[in-house]
């Protein structure tokens, strides 16, 4: 005999708030405010709590007092009710308050949603957010009579596993890195996702790979001048100059390019050596220029070198990986000879961290 799983009921956050909040017995209390959640943790966030209002005075209500969530209608398990003030713990958040109706991160589409509803469902004991809604249909629920919302049904529904909230305007709250949904994306995503957010916004996605000073610099090198120059200016000369450490020679030259004059020098002489000559010298050129569009890590070998020689060379080299796509050949008077070669001769790229 084969069982069916049952599809757990959808709750709509907007029909759960605003509903009564109700006694064992039927005894009217009060006024659901708002639903608490706590993110940080794997899987579906659960319900911590909710805020309501009873007596004119707004209080908070824990989940062990909570028997039944439903839309227009919440029941407590016991008669008694503790009217204590609500204190936010860390990494609570309000759903209505905080996450309605804000921007948040596909992580999945590597883009930027609005949530029109938050829907929510009991699964494995107690309610959990389990979407949010990103439709039309979420806005025009929330419009329309409560007696006619319920029939709008869920429309373009979005798991939460997928997204991930911005929280930095919640004060008990911060996005956490290493942050697993984060790490799902490119930094070239995670890059446009700064840029299509707000400041604050964006500010908060580079705080969350911060912790990943590799990351953070690839993030950074995926970034358009202005906005890296956006999101660099706040920092003090040393941490500029430790992001620079960290990137491509000619991405941070177009950064130190793009800092006001009088931090330029500054900036510069707390660079490394080896980098600090780098973009010195990329800084030399013209931007429209194809100096000024050029890297100066490259790999240059003898003409008489062997292929063991060069791959000794490719490999002791502290270049990039992109870099060490081509070696350059020169004569013994160290001409560049023309054409360079593909390294690997030109079937695949050589990179230190290839196995030649």
């Amino acid at each position: 005999m084969s069982t069916t799983a049952k599809t757990p009921r959808i709750l709509h956050l907007s029909l759960v708030v605003g509903g009564g909040l109700y006694d064992r017995a039927g005894g009217k209390l009060g006024r659901v405010d708002d639903l608490i959640v706590r993110l940080g943790e794997e899987g579906y966030p659960p319900v911590a709590g909710l805020l309501a209002t009873v007596a004119g005075r707004q209080v908070f209500v824990p989940a062990s007092q909570l028997d039944e969530l439903d839309e227009g209608r919440t029941t407590l398990r016991a008669a008694q009710l503790d009217l204590r003030e609500f204190e936010r713990r860390p990494q609570e958040v309000l759903l209505k308050k905080d996450v309605l109706d804000r921007q948040l991160i596909n992580v999945d589409g590597a883009r930027l949603v609005r949530s029109n509803e938050i829907e929510l469902a009991r699964l494995d004991g107690w309610y959990r957010v389990v979407g949010v809604d990103v439709g039309p249909r979420g806005l025009v629920r929330r419009l329309l009579p409560r007696a006619l919302a319920g029939a709008v049904d869920t429309g373009g529904f979005l798991d939460w596993a997928s997204v991930e909230p911005f929280t930095g305007h919640v004060p008990s709250v911060r996005l956490r890195v290493p942050h697993p949904k984060l790490a799902r994306l490119h930094p070239a995503q995670l890059a446009d996702l700064v840029e299509a957010a707000s400041h604050r916004e964006g500010e908060e996605i580079i705080d969350a790979v911060g912790d990943n000073p590799e990351l953070e610099a690839d993030v950074f090198e995926e970034l358009e001048t202005r906005h890296q120059v956006e999101f660099a200016e706040d920092r003090s000369d040393e941490e500029v100059a430790e992001l620079l450490a960290r990137m491509e020679s000619d991405d941070a030259a177009d950064l130190v390019a793009g800092l006001p004059e009088e931090r330029q020098a500054a900036v510069l002489r707390l660079l490394p050596t080896i980098q600090r000559r780098r973009v010195r010298t990329l800084l030399g050129y013209d931007p429209a220029t194809a100096g000024g569009l050029m890297s100066s890590d490259f790999v240059c070998v003898y003409a008489q070198a062997t292929q063991a020689e060069v791959l000794e060379r490719v490999r002791s080299s502290r270049s990039s990986a992109d870099t060490l796509a081509w070696v350059f050949v020169m004569n013994e008077h160290k001409r560049a000879r023309s054409p360079a070669f593909h390294s690997a001769f030109a079937s695949r790229p050589i990179s230190r961290r290839s196995h030649v």
